[in-house]
């Protein structure tokens, strides 16, 4: 990656801003009529896929959220992306009961942020769902794009008048294709494929509510997905094959029918999974398909990319036959793995690597006609404390390779996120891993925040819109 010059500055209208999500730092779990969801019910029931630990306080944001826009006031950003739990809105995970208390709690949480010159964006769902839905199937179930089309019209209906930045699902196919995370079903090659087809079709939906009934609030509307960047092991004509189908499957797939003219999964995808699954002995392709109904309206259907930048992954081209059962990797015809020589972090799969985020930034550019896209996240995990030089060093690097994405690659990149504004519950790895650019004492039932190095440092980059030392 070449290397920025740190007087280099972002554009004037460029959002700086910071992410949280609902689960990571509301708790109060049981306040305020809020429903049961699937992290709830597999914490109680799995407890040791999470570390025995718990989001029942969490942050305590839920009821420290005025605490925590001063937090966010302090570091000077002009955004704040926050999610919003659907089984708070809507506890029966249905429509047709609405909890106002939510209502009017995170109206005052966007009224607060208006009132001090911070744009929310909002996501509908962030990897939690309603207990109720996942009982049905969750992702798996296609009758989940209505249902969640539903939920995003209350959000449109009560909130739409102030938000203007909607993003509908953080993507994920956590727990479908692993055991990683809820629901558990391990089914790599199918059950993460039906998740992904609903998951777009979800977003679709919603956002043809959005355009037919709400046009007039004037927001857009996005998906967000993890942009991690598929790098070839090495220059053999093979290895470059199979990094692009990594790109098309773990990317493409969210994107290509929102943004593709043929508005479907990725044709590299639908022709290998179709062959891998006849050479299985299946009687059909394990890929869903659409309808042409929903292709139109998938086509079009999306205001900006939300892009995670976090890190990337080596491809190499390994034979079909070398595999032991269905899998994703099967389809791909790939080993995927990092370089034990790559930097790394807290985390197992987080290393540091710029030169990807240039690369990944580029890619969606090529492919879907340089659309407007957004950094939703971009985070760094520790083991705790205050002087987070790390941290700095991580966002610096990263933040370079946006500006070199902007400048040098005219990629439209109109915004960047830090994950995350607090240290937070980190899904199954409970609270070991630190994202936050504040620190959170969970020994303390107060949950006491401190700011970190990090939090000065990203204050005055915001304040003199470039890298500063």
């Amino acid at each position: 990656m070449a290397e920025k010059k740190n007087d280099s500055k972002f554009p004037d209208d460029f959002l700086f801003g910071v992410s949280t999500s609902a689960y990571q730092i509301e708790g109060s779990t049981d306040v305020d009529g809020r429903g049961e969801n699937n992290y709830d019910f597999y914490i109680k029931t799995n407890p040791e896929k999470f570390n025995h630990e718990t989001a029942l306080i969490a942050c305590d944001s839920y009821s420290k959220w005025r605490g925590d826009l001063e937090l966010i006031k302090s570091l000077g950003v002009n955004t704040y992306r926050f999610s919003i739990s659907w089984n708070r809105i809507l506890p029966t995970g249905y429509a047709n009961r609405i909890n106002q208390k939510a209502i009017k709690h995170y109206s005052d949480l966007i009224d607060g942020l208006l009132l001090n010159g911070i744009q929310p964006m909002v996501t509908m769902c962030h990897f939690e769902i309603p207990m109720s839905l996942q009982h049905l199937g969750g992702w798996t179930n296609r009758k989940m794009a209505d249902h969640f089309a539903h939920y995003a019209e209350v959000l449109f209906k009560h909130f739409g008048d102030r938000v203007k930045y909607w993003v509908t699902i953080n993507t994920t196919d956590f727990g479908y294709s692993d055991d990683i995370g809820p629901p558990f079903m391990n089914q790599p090659g199918i059950a993460n494929y039906m998740s992904t087809g609903c998951m777009v079709l979800a977003h679709a939906k919603a956002y043809e509510v959005y355009k037919r009934k709400f046009a007039h609030q004037k927001g857009k509307v996005g998906l967000v997905v993890d942009a991690r960047w598929y790098e070839p092991a090495d220059s053999g004509k093979e290895h470059l094959e199979a990094a692009e189908i990594a790109r098309e499957f773990e990317v493409g797939m969210f994107l290509n029918p929102l943004y593709h003219p043929d508005g479907d999964f990725p044709e590299v995808v639908k022709r290998r999974v179709e062959t891998v699954s006849k050479i299985e002995g299946y009687p059909e392709s394990r890929l869903p398909s659409f309808t042409r109904e929903e292709i139109d309206l998938m086509k079009g259907s999306c205001d900006f990319i939300g892009a995670n930048l976090y890190t990337s992954f080596l491809v190499k081209r390994k034979d079909d036959s070398l595999f032991d059962g269905t899998s994703t990797l099967r389809d791909e015809g790939a080993e995927i793995f990092q370089d034990p020589s790559w930097k790394g972090s807290a985390s197992s799969w987080l290393k540091v690597r710029p030169d990807g985020a240039v690369k990944v930034l580029q890619w969606i550019k090529e492919k879907y006609n340089n659309p407007d896209v957004y950094v939703t996240e971009n985070g760094f995990s520790d083991l705790g404390g205050i002087e987070d030089i790390d941290r700095i060093d991580y966002l610096k690097s990263y933040m370079k390779a946006v500006l070199e994405a902007i400048d040098e690659h005219r990629v439209a990149v109109k915004g960047y996120f830090v994950w995350s504004l607090l240290d937070n519950f980190e899904w199954a790895s409970g609270y070991k891993e630190k994202f936050g650019l504040f620190s959170v004492d969970f020994t303390d039932p107060n949950r006491a925040r401190t700011p970190k190095k990090s939090a000065l440092w990203y204050s005055k980059v915001v304040k003199e819109r470039k890298i500063v030392p």
